[in-house]
């Protein structure tokens, strides 16, 4: 979003983006009594973590878990502190409900379904292209539906009569999309809400002024963490000089879990094993062009 221009937390550019990481404290402030040098910590930020070296306040890191890892740790933060807040501070999640998560197969879709694991008996509906679903099926989610080919509330409503929450967003931006969602901005209206007992929220992890919620909420995600109960699932990582590559796996949705991106210099060799891949492919592509075309274009040719 940042990217795109759409998070309007972010400053205007020139910035460096990065709302989340992990690392090794290096030094400390003077007044800070409760991180020290050699500290391993996550952190959080509206901008300005995608570089080796930061500055951050201390009461926006926390401390890792020994069995953490720094990849883990760097994936937690900004995924699972927006599903569980909307989950639970939000949209109240009790056992026996019903769940609908869009993007199932995302950073935070896969945090909500892990975190809808933790109440007894719900019942969690996931939206992914039909290539993810066995992978999201087999993370804990209920019923995987593709929002390419089908009707995601037909099919809610032909397994679960009496519906779902929809919880977690993170809709496919269509046309048609867009269409239905500017509908409904107009066609909701408070009195039809209170007379259908059903409210609406919105939700934005980067507007959120409550730390010592967010901390609480930390505390709470890292107890899970522990407990096994939670666990990112890192999909790619990527080093600061293939960002553009990271972005455009996200941008066509390649992606089951969270992107990564590492501070650390590419080495030599996985430059070349990279560059050996990437010609791989344009090999392979040129040759199913090849293979497609007419029988007599390829006698013309020879």
């Amino acid at each position: 979003m940042g990217r795109q221009g759409l998070y309007d937390a972010l400053a205007s550019p020139p910035v460096t983006m990065g709302m989340e990481g992990s690392g090794v404290v290096e030094a400390v402030g003077e007044e800070v009594a409760d991180r020290k040098a050699g500290d391993r910590v996550m952190m959080l930020s509206n901008s300005g973590l995608w570089q080796e070296l930061v500055v951050v306040p201390a009461d926006q890191t926390f401390l890792m878990p020994d069995a953490m890892s720094f990849q883990e740790a760097a994936a937690l933060p900004v995924n699972y502190l927006t599903a569980h807040l909307m989950l639970f501070e939000m949209a109240n999640l009790r056992p026996g409900k019903s769940v609908l998560v869009h993007m199932a197969a995302g950073g935070v879709g896969i945090a909500a379904t892990q975190l809808c694991q933790t109440v007894d008996r719900v019942t969690v509906f996931g939206t992914a292209s039909a290539s993810k679903h066995e992978v999201i099926l087999q993370g804990g989610l209920s019923h995987a539906i593709d929002y390419r080919t089908k009707d995601y509330v037909e099919e809610i409503r032909s397994i679960s009569p009496q519906g779902a929450a929809n919880l977690v967003t993170g809709q496919k931006k269509s046309l048609l999309a867009i269409a239905k969602t500017w509908y409904n901005q107009l066609s909701i209206s408070t009195l039809k809400l209170m007379q259908a007992n059903k409210s609406v929220c919105g939700f934005h992890l980067g507007h959120l002024k409550e730390f010592d919620l967010i901390r609480q909420t930390m505390d709470t995600l890292l107890d899970l963490y522990v407990q096994g109960k939670i666990k990112p699932r890192i999909d790619s990582t990527y080093h600061f000089e293939e960002v553009a590559d990271a972005m455009r796996r996200m941008h066509e949705r390649q992606n089951i879990g969270k992107v990564l991106l590492l501070p650390e210099p590419k080495k030599e060799e996985e430059k070349e094993e990279k560059a050996a891949e990437k010609l791989a492919e344009a090999s392979a592509a040129t040759q199913e062009e090849e293979e497609a075309k007419p029988e007599e274009v390829k006698a013309d040719q020879g």
